[in-house]
């Protein structure tokens, strides 16, 4: 059964997800938050394995609440707004969260979103997707790159070549066809590639791939061929 807690602001919102969520037969929702306090304080209490986060809250905002529930449990953060801008994206997936979707989304989505999450896969909407790329391209890695970059020879060639197809937005099935490799393989190689990163999920290992350099957009990739 996967837990789920609600963060936003208006009460509508809240409880129109809460019908739709507890009313799937693998989910419950285990708690709500009207802030960004709140979140956080309720986040650490009842241990969720999704947190439905608001952007603009009073107090803490979203993006700062998603920065401590991400380092202080193990909580995923799907990050949910009405405003389609681009700092949004780009800070709510730097704060660790591992989804940003739009409010507008239809019910089914929202369950499949939360499940999506739940398993460790990435979930941005699409046009957010592509913006994020674009501002990666743009915006300096603040000091992270490095370190990150570093770590980039801990990978063995097959692993590298992963995280690369995973940038370019490759499902695990899509992956596997271009390796010629089974989907369970793949499965191994992500895994360990996060592990060795120190990464939480495929958002994060996204965001790395480009700010490392490791996959250019609009160019070819950097690095050598893939070995086992």
């Amino acid at each position: 059964m996967l837990r789920v807690l609600i963060a936003d602001d208006q009460d509508l919102f809240r409880a129109g997800f809460g019908l739709i969520l507890g009313a799937q037969p693998d989910m419950e929702v285990v708690g709500e938050a009207a802030d960004g306090d709140e979140a956080i304080a309720a986040a650490r209490r009842l241990q969720p394995d999704v947190v439905l986060m608001d952007v603009r809250m009073p107090g803490k905002n979203g993006i700062e609440a998603t920065r401590e529930i991400c380092a202080t449990t193990a909580a995923k953060v799907l990050v949910l707004t009405m405003f389609d801008l681009d700092e949004y994206v780009y800070d709510a997936v730097r704060a660790g969260a591992s989804g940003f979707l739009l409010k507008d989304i239809r019910r089914d989505e929202l369950a499949h979103a939360v499940r999506t999450v739940a398993a460790g896969e990435a979930l941005l909407a699409p046009a957010a997707t592509r913006r994020l790329l674009e501002d990666l391209v743009r915006r300096p890695a603040h000091g992270v790159a490095p370190r990150l970059t570093a770590r980039l020879d801990a990978l063995t060639g097959r692993e590298r070549e992963t995280l690369r197809l995973v940038a370019h937005g490759l499902s695990n099935a899509e992956i596997a066809a271009a390796l010629v490799v089974t989907e369970h393989t793949v499965k191994t190689h992500v895994s360990r590639m996060l592990t060795k990163l120190d990464l939480r999920d495929r958002v994060q290992a996204v965001v790395l791939a480009y700010e490392s350099g490791l996959v250019v957009a609009g160019g070819s990739d950097n690095g050598d061929h893939p070995r086992e």
